[in-house]
């Protein structure tokens, strides 16, 4: 069976400049924020920051010198386009890492008198690159390969895969840091956790909701008239009593959640009601607006 050609299409350039600019603010976040105010980081610029204060090798020369066998090792996980946006991703997290710290503007940003505000600088910054990065299909080398692969092969998200590489860079950084500044890195790697989860998921945050009641039909005119919301009805059987049920399924967003409960409060008080979490929902009243819109849809 003859594989797929490879074809460049307008997306991967798209996806090109995005990758460029998450290296740009990563790299950002590293010589502005985390060296200037004595914060470690994590998985490769982790060990990439300790070579710079021991050695004093300039972070842009060793990201790319390091990661040069971590690339030929990536070739057996990736596929042409996904090892051509790392090689991208590294090159450029490479010169921005060597660029920003030529300018003069590291000396513009002034956090050394509060060090839990570059903390959540850093994490922000450095969760915003690598979001973005990691979103347009792309990575910068190092640990977010591993990341990659763990995302690919086993559904592991990317700042799982990296939060478990930070602590290993962090525990090394002892060798250089104190406890304190340590200690404020790793609250930096969960914000950047959280920060790339949420620019990587994308989309529109939402609740899902299974309602189950005797006047489930009530209660969904209501979801109707007063939420205009879609809805799906699920037939269901009592695990104890082996008789009929009838459950409501709906995704709708977490401001509609309060006017929800008093519908079904007022229909059916004794109704049973379960909330989850939607990390992300597409479609009619979240990705895209309705042909006709009500004057007072609720968005």
């Amino acid at each position: 069976m003859n594989k797929p050609k490879f074809k460049w299409t307008t997306s991967d350039t798209i996806n090109i400049l995005m990758i460029a600019l998450g290296s740009a603010i990563y790299a950002f976040s590293v010589d502005m924020v985390s060296i200037p105010n004595k914060l470690a980081d994590g998985g490769l610029s982790g060990f990439i920051l300790i070579i710079r204060h021991f050695w004093g090798v300039n972070p842009g020369l060793s990201t790319f010198i390091i990661n040069i066998p971590l690339i030929f090792l990536g070739f057996k996980y990736m596929g042409k386009r996904a090892m051509i946006y790392t090689v991208w991703g590294t090159l450029c997290l490479s010169f921005f890492l060597s660029m920003w710290t030529l300018q003069s503007i590291i000396d513009q940003v002034p956090l050394h008198h509060d060090p839990f505000l570059a903390t959540v600088t850093a994490g922000c910054l450095s969760g915003l690159g690598l979001g973005l990065v990691f979103h347009f299909n792309g990575t910068t080398g190092g640990s977010d390969i591993v990341a990659r692969v763990l995302q690919e092969k086993y559904g592991i998200t990317p700042s799982k895969g990296l939060l478990a590489l930070d602590f290993l860079a962090l525990a090394c950084s002892l060798s250089y840091l104190d406890f304190f500044h340590v200690g404020y890195t790793m609250v930096s790697c969960f914000i950047l956790s959280k920060v790339m989860d949420l620019v990587t998921e994308g989309g529109t945050r939402a609740k899902g909701v299974f309602i189950i009641s005797q006047n489930y039909r009530n209660i969904a005119k209501l979801i109707d008239l007063r939420l205009e919301r879609g809805f799906t009805y699920i037939n269901a059987e009592g695990g104890y009593s082996n008789e009929p049920r009838h459950m409501i399924y709906l995704v709708l967003s977490p401001r509609e959640i309060p006017e929800l409960k008093k519908i079904v409060k007022q229909e059916d008080p004794q109704a049973f009601i379960i909330f989850f979490d939607v990390n992300e929902a597409l479609g009619e009243g979240f990705s895209y607006k309705t042909k006709s819109p009500s004057l007072f849809i609720r968005k």
